[in-house]
This record gives C-alpha cells, sequence and structure tokens, in this order.
C-alpha cells in the first residue's frame, strides 16, 4: 500500500478515536477511492489487523 494511504487510513483511525466520525469516512474513503484494485486487498487486511486503532481498545 502507497504511504499516502497508510498515513491517512492511520489519521482517520484518530479521528475515529476523536468521535469526529463523518471527518474520519470521509479520509478513508478518499483513501480508498484511490488505490488501485491490486491494493485493495492489502487495505482489507491492514484495516482487519488495524480495528484496535479506530475503536482505542485492546484485545483480551
Amino acid at each position: 500500500m502507497r504511504p499516502a494511504i497508510r498515513s491517512a487510513l492511520e489519521h482517520a483511525a484518530e479521528l475515529t478515536r476523536r468521535n469526529r466520525l463523518v471527518d474520519a469516512f470521509a479520509l478513508g474513503e478518499a483513501a480508498i477511492n484511490q488505490a488501485t484494485d491490486d491494493q485493495q486487498s492489502e487495505i482489507r487486511r491492514w484495516l482487519a489487523d488495524h480495528v484496535r486503532d479506530f475503536t482505542g481498545e485492546d484485545a483480551h
């Protein structure tokens, strides 16, 4: 995944944790829309692996 997309997703996670959901969604969607088809699976994996980044919760 391109560094700009990863950075945007990380920032979207931070916005989500601060309850700025509309901003987070807009940023994440824009980043994902810029990804090529072959990057989509990597983005899905990254999102699945970083769920806690969005929720701020630790897995138990």
